[in-house]
């Protein structure tokens, strides 16, 4: 596909992945293959974006600033699906190419094409997926109105963008580079690497460091602090952001760190004050209280969707029909847990180590119930059938709400049942 000359930025840009590809060029993806066999993964995965949705593999995707291996991992975990990857990198298209011939991703499409200019392709899409990508336009309000142009009206868009707050060490890096003339060369970013491993200790970027095996790698550090175009975005201004692009929030990806009722934002003394706040008023002061946000992945979709946005809810008998999937990487530990603890659920993609679920016995029962197949009326009768039935659904919409807000399970809202 012809490209056409781009603004000063987006050459930039441009030329900055094309010599410093990331992520990381990768070559084997058998791993990631041999996750993805696993249908209660993508269960999982297509009912995070569409609880009231029934399920389907046949969905077409787009991935918006694919990178080096992104579209080739989509066009692998969705088989039957239609994947369009589009990136400004030759080099990741180029990767990305080889990935496709190595595991016969017939299903996969490449091009060479800004974000803002997608509408060229003359398609649209169930899915659009775009991560770490918009913070690096020129114009990244622009660059989603694009997106929400080739959006299906039922569809979802899955975007990350980066927080200011939890970024700050990067960003008093990104100026110490900036003043001094460190640019985006090899001698330069070796240099860089060796005085990051002499940052005295307590400076903001030193647990960035510590939790992030990329910075080990000259991309990853290129990346992060000689970017030539990045912003991070508040929960307010992601809000507005959003909202100007003719979108609306449909959930976090990961929403139990911008939970009120989850891990130690629930034990400080103005919990019961956040808790009479609107939503994204409370996720606004949570990010605020952590401090730690480096990034907001969320889902969102368009505000004309004549369903609207995708919603769980436990406000009527409806959740009674809501058949639980576990989340792929939730374990169940027993050993060393609190006093009065049966279990601890924790889902190990959460960064906050705060996060996680001590259960009972009677909820550990309800929890090894989850099968994928029976809805929660059928997983209470089967459990609770001797105790009280008014006291076994108050303990059960409690505990699938908690499972739920926990990052523990998604629901397949797409079924209807006589309930209990």
């Amino acid at each position: 596909m012809h490209i056409s000359p781009l603004p000063d930025i987006a050459a930039e840009v441009q030329d900055f992945y094309d010599r410093y590809p990331y992520p990381r060029p990768i070559d084997n993806l058998d791993r990631y293959r041999s996750q993805w066999l696993e249908r209660q993964r993508r269960r999982a995965d297509y009912h995070l974006f569409w609880p009231t949705r029934s399920y389907r593999e046949d969905q077409s995707v787009l991935v918006a600033g694919c990178g080096t291996s992104q579209a080739a991992k989509h066009g692998m975990r969705w088989p039957a699906a239609q994947v369009t990857g589009i990136d400004l990198s030759a080099t990741s298209v180029r990767r990305t190419e080889e990935l496709k011939g190595k595991y016969k991703l017939n299903n996969l499409e490449i091009y060479q094409l800004a974000v803002e200019r997608v509408s060229s392709l003359g398609m649209s899409f169930d899915q659009i997926v775009c991560t770490g990508v918009l913070h690096h336009l020129a114009d990244p309000d622009a660059g989603l109105s694009a997106l929400r142009s080739v959006l299906k009206p039922g569809g979802a868009m899955h975007l990350m963008v980066y927080a200011p707050y939890g970024r700050t060490g990067i960003y008093m890096l990104q100026e110490f580079c900036r003043r001094i003339g460190i640019h985006a060369n090899d001698g330069e970013i070796r240099d860089l690497m060796g005085a990051l491993s002499a940052l005295p200790p307590g400076h903001p970027l030193e647990s960035l460091l510590s939790q992030a095996p990329d910075f080990q790698h000259e991309a990853a550090v290129a990346d992060a602090l000689l970017h030539p175009q990045d912003r991070a975005y508040s929960v307010p201004q992601l809000f507005d952001f959003i909202e100007k692009g003719g979108l609306t929030f449909g959930r976090w990806v990961r929403q139990a760190p911008y939970s009120l009722d989850c891990g130690l934002v629930a034990k400080i003394p103005q919990a019961a004050r956040m808790a009479r706040l609107s939503l994204p008023e409370q996720y606004a002061a949570i990010e605020l209280f952590r401090g730690t946000m480096a990034r907001h992945s969320l889902v969102v979709y368009r505000n004309d969707s004549a369903s609207g946005p995708q919603q769980v809810s436990f406000a009527d008998d409806a959740w009674l029909d809501y058949v639980p999937i576990r989340m792929a990487d939730t374990i169940c530990v027993q050993e060393r847990v609190p006093p009065g603890t049966t279990a601890v659920l924790i889902n190990q993609t959460h960064t906050c180590r705060d996060v996680f679920m001590p259960i009972g016995a009677t909820e550990k029962q309800l929890f090894d119930a989850i099968d994928g197949i029976r809805n929660i009326a059928d997983i209470v009768e089967r459990t609770l059938s001797s105790s009280h039935r008014t006291t076994s659904l108050t303990l059960a919409r409690t505990f699938f709400k908690r499972l739920w807000w926990h990052d523990q399970v998604v629901f397949d809202a797409s079924q209807q049942s006589t309930g209990v």
